[in-house]
Parts: C-alpha cells; structure tokens; sequence
C-alpha cells in the first residue's frame, strides 16, 4: 500500500514550482544549442549555468558516481547517456535529460531532437516520427493523468497511443516516478499497462512521466561507462519526460513553460496554474 507522503501539500506544490521553471529553463538552452559541430559537454555546461542562475544545483550530480548536470544519449542510446566531446552530426537523434533542485525540492523532464540533414531524408523522416510519437505518448499519458482515478491509467493510455502509431517498443526496465524532495520518490509511473490500478490520483500526487520508446526491440545493456542505456539491436530511440503535479485546480506541468498548455490543448485540457 502506498503511504500518503506521496502527495504534497498545497505549499510543497508551491515550493516546486521553482524546480520546474529551472528543470524547463535549463532543456531550453540545451536545446537551443544541438547542431552538428556542438557536443554533449557544450549542452551540460550550459544547462549548470541556467540552474545556477535560477539559484539551484543539478540533482542528477547527487546520484552517486554520476558528475553531470544532464544525460545525453545519441542514437541507439536510449537514457542515461553520459555527456562527451565527440560532436553531434547532422541527421543524429539526440535525447536530453535533466533536472535541477531549488531549495530543497526537484524538477526532472527530457526531450528529443533529430538533426537536420537534406542528404538522408528518409532517416530524417523515420526518425522525426519516432520522436512524435514519443512526445504524443507523452502528453496522451498528462491528459488521462489529468481525468484518472487511479495512476496506472496513465500507462494504458501511453501504451494504447504507442499501438495504435504502428511498430514500435516501449521499454519496461525503465518507468517514471515520483517527484520532490528526491528526484526519484515512488509510486512508479508505469508507461505500459499493468495489472495493478496504483495509487488514487488526488490533489498533492507530483510524478515524472517519461516515455522512452524504440524502433526496434526493448532489449538493451549498458555501455562501459556504467550508465549508458543501450537497444541491444542498434535501433533508434527517443525519451520525453515532464513532471506534472495534480492539485485542487486541475493539473499543472511543473517543466514546461506555458504549464502544458499547448500540448494538452488537443485534449481539451487547460492546465491550471498552482495558486
């Protein structure tokens, strides 16, 4: 059974939102600078110096053995990539992961990138899809956490929306979380369908939703790094996360800059600022 500390008060919603607007910031900036030429280290950089300028740290430097403020994982790599020097090049598919902790509390939330390049169009292509379809999993699964009443309905509708786009993978060694003063706190936020309904979504339930799905099979391993989350078959993979809090006024996306609007507004759902 899980314990009530799950859910936060009305104030520890209010005290995350700084995490999350640090946690946004920082993938911001990240983002900004993929290009073929830039590397993984020239992104982790730059996103500590957001998270420092919103007066935080990178959480992910507080898990042991890890010294980056992000991970970065090209291609086949699925998560947990460690940032490097070597460059990106043009038609890459990057993910991006990373987090900050402001005053005790936590944000988390990742994105993908595919890198242009008018020579491969077809990789283009295919790997732009993957990407989309990633990202709508992700926001089909903020809108039925939106309307749910138990949390594990949020991987039927991932997993629903993954099969219905057609032939793709959706890891299972790897789930979302919970969120706060940790990063990783429970319940689990599973992004397939499993037998058990969760924990009741209510006011005070603040979970990471992460989808990393894949365009060939779950399978993988770790490189040598100890870190690096690997398809076991060579296939591409993308990774989108946001944390999202539930709270008396509806639902609010604590990582994203206008709060989940946009993405959730084909679902007829408007989020609520937390008050």
């Amino acid at each position: 059974m899980f314990r009530r500390s799950i859910y936060k008060s009305a104030a520890e919603l209010r005290a995350m939102r700084p995490a999350g607007a640090a946690t946004a910031a920082a993938l911001a900036e990240a983002r900004r600078l993929i290009a073929p030429g830039s590397t993984g280290l020239d992104l982790d950089s730059a996103a500590e110096r957001v998270v420092a300028e919103f007066g935080g740290r990178s959480n992910f430097k507080l898990e042991p053995g890890y010294h980056h403020t992000l991970c970065v994982s090209i291609d086949d790599d699925v998560v947990h990539g460690v940032p490097t020097d070597r460059p990106f090049r043009a038609g890459g598919i990057v993910s991006v992961d990373g987090g900050a902790e402001v005053d005790g509390w936590n944000g988390d939330a990742a994105f993908t990138v595919v890198i242009p390049d008018p020579e491969r169009p077809e990789l283009i292509a295919s790997r732009t899809r993957l990407s989309e379809v990633t990202e709508g999993s992700l926001w089909r699964g903020i809108a039925a956490l939106a309307t749910a009443r138990r949390l594990n309905e949020v991987g039927d509708a991932i997993e629903e929306y993954i099969e219905d786009a057609g032939e793709y993978g959706i890891l299972t060694d790897f789930v979302g979380h919970g969120i706060g003063r940790s990063m990783h706190e429970e319940p689990p936020v599973f992004n397939y369908r499993v037998d058990r309904r969760g924990p009741a979504v209510r006011p005070g339930l603040v979970v990471a939703i992460e989808p990393m799905v894949v365009a060939g099979s779950i399978e993988t391993f770790v490189r040598d790094d100890g870190w690096t989350v690997t398809t076991s078959d060579g296939a591409d993979s993308a990774h989108w996360e946001h944390s999202v809090a539930v709270h008396d006024g509806g639902i609010w996306v604590l990582t994203a800059e206008d709060g989940g609007a946009e993405g959730l507004a084909p679902y007829g759902i408007v989020p609520a600022p937390i008050s």
